[in-house]
């Protein structure tokens, strides 16, 4: 793709799963990465694929702001400068807003809001002043509502008007903003899901099955280069069609 060799690209959440996913597709297209996230294992298990030189590794809970500008210091430190951010880290507690307690709002608005503005706004000085971009790991849960996921929902829900408000304000700066909304990815939050929850899902999916991570990193990839320089504001479902239908049910 335009534009992406010798970019310095921040993943958040660059572990595994979509992350992992994004710094195998980015490093692939040429890109410089940072990699943050808060397991470190699974981090520098992730990191060994990469040739030393053209990666940075750094834990962090993005849901600290001071950990957050350290990290974005340190990308700028290491290559000299900040292209693009990957604000992808993200976690997820099911349940109503009755069933789950205090204690998981506040893990979930932690991270997927929280984190996710921190991130954005660290970063944004720097991809001003390169022209730069931010891609975020919405979900087709923050574009519509799912039973069992109120919190989740919300902090999604978020992320994608963030998108959209942030877009406005910095395209002028050179800066565009942009989300991947995804559904059903294999990865490790949802690899251990009963195949009748499986099933149910791949029965809304036109495709009839879930994303690899490698599909949403593509699009993320995408949106980071140049071939979308005219893309911003969006909230693009990466969801096999999910989103295409109005919520009835197949009948034929």
């Amino acid at each position: 793709m335009k534009g992406i060799k010798d970019k310095v690209v921040l993943i958040t959440g660059s572990a595994d799963g979509i992350g992992a996913a994004a710094a195998k597709r980015f490093y692939d297209e040429g890109a410089n990465l940072v990699l943050a996230d808060l397991d470190e294992k699974r981090l520098l298990n992730t990191a060994k694929q990469f040739e030393p030189s053209r990666i940075c590794v750094q834990l962090v809970d993005i849901s600290d702001p001071k950990q957050v500008q350290d990290l974005v210091k340190k990308a700028v430190s290491e290559f000299g400068k900040l292209d693009v951010l990957i604000n992808n880290a993200g976690v997820h507690v099911p349940g109503s807003v009755v069933d789950c307690s205090v204690e998981d709002w506040q893990k979930i608005r932690a991270v997927d809001i929280d984190g996710v503005v921190y991130c954005a706004k660290f970063a944004l000085p720097e991809l001003i002043k390169t022209k730069g971009c931010i891609v975020n790991t919405a979900s087709v849960s923050g574009l519509g509502g799912d039973w069992g996921a109120a919190f989740y929902c919300a902090a999604k829900g978020a992320v994608v008007n963030l998108t959209r408000a942030m877009a406005l304000d910095h395209g002028l700066d050179g800066v565009r903003i942009n989300a991947v909304c995804p559904s059903l990815v294999k990865t490790k939050m949802t690899n251990g899901w009963p195949d009748d929850v499986r099933a149910k899902f791949n029965e809304r999916i036109a495709l009839g099955r879930a994303a690899e991570p490698s599909e949403v990193a593509a699009v993320m990839a995408f949106l980071a280069s140049d071939d979308a320089s005219f893309i911003n504001g969006v909230n693009l479902p990466v969801d096999g069609g999910a989103t295409a239908s109005d919520g009835q049910p197949k009948i034929v």
